[in-house]
């Protein structure tokens, strides 16, 4: 069943965490660290292109797909559970199997856990920033879907 409230939520909430986890992304950058390693090999494969335009649009609509399942969630759990914990906890978790399993799988890369610590922390801490915002700022919508 198609939710207009759910799409519309994804949009605003997958926003403002894609905009919330870049301030991680430019300083593990500057410090030398590896992070958004993905971004630039899907937009080649998908688009032929890694411009700075394209490679926003591309993080912009993953985290609108990316903050769905999460918002569906939420609102299945209700409030049973804190909607920043579960983010955080859906951040880990999809970093776990899209960043560090899937990603390098498809791509034929070793996997973070076989490269080190340094190239683990910086995207789990974007990824982990990215679900709790997503429950921060999904509060009213969440409290509007409870009764549900």
């Amino acid at each position: 069943m198609f939710d207009v409230k759910l799409l519309k939520e994804s949009i605003r909430s997958g926003t403002i965490a894609s905009i919330v986890i870049m301030p991680v992304g430019f300083i593990s950058k500057y410090l030398g660290l590896r992070i958004g390693h993905y971004g630039p090999k899907l937009a080649e494969t998908l688009f032929g292109n890694t411009s700075q335009a394209v490679l926003m649009a591309q993080h912009l609509v993953i985290g609108w797909l990316s903050a769905a399942p999460l918002l569906v969630a939420l609102v299945m759990i209700g409030n049973r559970a804190s909607p920043v914990l579960m983010g955080a906890i859906y951040g880990m978790g999809y970093y776990l199997v899209i960043n560090s399993l899937a990603l390098p799988f498809l791509f034929g890369d070793l996997t973070p856990w076989q490269l080190g610590f340094s190239y683990i922390y910086p995207s789990l801490i974007g990824h982990i920033l990215f679900g709790a915002s997503i429950g921060f700022t999904a509060r009213k919508f969440l409290k509007s879907s409870s009764h549900k």
